[in-house]
């Protein structure tokens, strides 16, 4: 079974095709659960609005990361909206890569 270090830098290689930044960076894992015994990951994942067009890709993209590393592990994503996801939920990286203002809460052109 993979370990959790494992599966966090396959899903740091998942970019939000919109944004060209990792869905781990973007702030938009919201849960990650490891079962040994079942040999399966569940995540908890939003997107950066409810109406992003590019979720079922978004998803493929991490089905397909993840069996790389183990074809037989089974992937699970939920897609959540509690809570909304807002620019603040972005790592420091991401937030300096994407031109946010923490102070100000602006963005330059992405969000």
């Amino acid at each position: 079974m993979l370990s959790q270090a494992q599966v966090l830098e396959a899903l740091g290689r998942v970019e939000d095709p919109e944004i060209g930044m990792d869905i781990v960076n973007l702030g938009l894992l919201y849960g990650l659960r490891l079962d040994d015994e079942n040999e399966a990951v569940h995540i908890d994942l939003t997107l950066t609005s409810p109406g992003c067009p590019l979720g079922p890709e978004i998803i493929r993209a991490i089905k397909r990361e993840l069996q790389a590393l183990d074809e037989n592990l089974e992937v699970e994503v939920d897609l959540v909206w509690k809570p909304l996801w807002h620019p603040r939920m972005m790592s420091e990286f991401a937030k300096d890569e994407l031109g946010y203002d923490e102070e100000l809460g602006l963005t330059y052109g992405y969000f």
